[in-house]
């Protein structure tokens, strides 16, 4: 009996035909050609990177602060924030080191608007390559205004588009276990912090950690936008950033104490940041306060593993579903601090910092 398969071509064109035809993006070289990074800038982004390794080191006593929108939707009111956070970096730069939020993508656990880069137009025409250009073309505005920024990379096939612009990487909760995060972390030229699993646990984070820190060979795309084998040195600038859990805040004293532990049992740096939104608040954007304050006391009174914060904070408080009439500086995901808040809270720790 032959049991070999017969194709007809005609049953390959029906296949052919009910695949959407791909639509080719630029590719890293030509969108960075496009709107190149200067060499000023290019230093600048760079003595940022080695400040925020000297926090992560314990070379330098500030506070590191990731802090802006949880995800950008609005290139102007992103804009205008990040006017207001360059004034008040300046301000507060002998205590802090201000990192804007510039988060071009937005993970999802079933469906819903993916961010800036996918669908910068908020109409669902996910137009990608506008998206690309209208990200980098803000992130090159806000490292213009001098502030270091950050952005979590969902879609390592996006990084190469915006990676010379960034002095620090988050990589997600729901990634973090991710093989293909690890390899690409271990190739950041960058901080890298490893956010802990959705379940509150810390061992993902800190096998990723330990991943990130050797040398890889791994798929993934050149400069030039190939399809390549990339090689890796390792990333040792990383570290982990609490964010709660199913089962709660892990930010108390008793929570930090046992996960500093458990990196130095795992003969890892004790480099702690903590996220104040997320389980971490109870995702209620307006008790990040008080998780901040909380955290600020431990340090003050000594706990130095503790090295930063995390806000999400827009224009205005709250959040807003999308629709055609959207409020102005309103976060359309995750509910934000607003920014007279913020601006308060950050002023009256670095009050603390300085008069301890």
């Amino acid at each position: 009996m032959n049991s070999s398969v017969s194709i007809k071509p005609s049953d390959l064109s029906l296949v052919s035909d009910s695949v959407p035809p791909a639509q080719r993006l630029p590719n890293t070289l030509q969108l960075k050609s496009r709107l190149p990074l200067d060499f000023a800038l290019a230093e600048q982004v760079a003595a940022h990177r080695r400040a925020i390794r000297a926090i992560l080191h314990g070379e330098d006593s500030r506070l590191l602060v990731i802090v802006g929108p949880c995800s950008i939707h609005d290139p102007h009111s992103a804009l205008e924030y990040a006017q207001r956070l360059a004034g008040l970096a300046s301000q507060v730069s002998d205590q802090m080191l201000l990192v804007m939020r510039a988060y071009v993508e937005k993970p999802r656990t079933t469906v819903g608007w993916k961010g800036l880069a996918y669908d910068p137009r908020l109409d669902g025409s996910d137009d990608m390559a506008g998206g690309l250009t209208l990200s980098r073309q803000l992130m090159l505005e806000m490292v213009r205004l001098g502030l270091p920024i950050a952005t979590e990379i969902l879609q390592p096939m996006a990084a190469g588009y915006f990676d010379d612009l960034l002095s620090w990487v988050a990589i997600g909760a729901r990634t973090t276990e991710s093989q293909i995060h690890r390899e690409m972390a271990s190739g950041l030229p960058m901080p890298v912090g490893f956010k802990n699993g959705t379940d509150g646990g810390v061992t993902v984070a800190s096998d990723a950690m330990r991943s990130a820190a050797h040398a890889h060979r791994h798929f993934g795309m050149d400069r030039q936008g190939h399809p390549a084998i990339i090689e890796t040195q390792g990333n040792r600038d990383t570290h982990i950033v609490l964010r709660g859990g199913h089962g709660g805040p892990n930010y108390d004293r008793q929570s930090v104490a046992n996960i500093r532990g458990s990196l130095e049992k795992h003969a890892l740096n004790a480099r702690i940041m903590v996220d104040c939104s997320h389980a971490n608040s109870a995702k209620n954007p307006l008790r990040q306060p008080q998780v901040f304050n909380d955290v600020l006391t431990q340090r003050l009174q000594g706990d130095t593993s503790l090295i930063g914060m995390m806000l999400e904070s827009h224009l205005f408080e709250g959040c807003q579903p999308l629709s055609d009439s959207l409020r102005y500086g309103v976060s359309i995901t995750d509910g934000c601090l607003g920014w007279d808040d913020t601006e308060q809270l950050l002023g009256k720790a670095v009050d603390k910092l300085r008069y301890r």
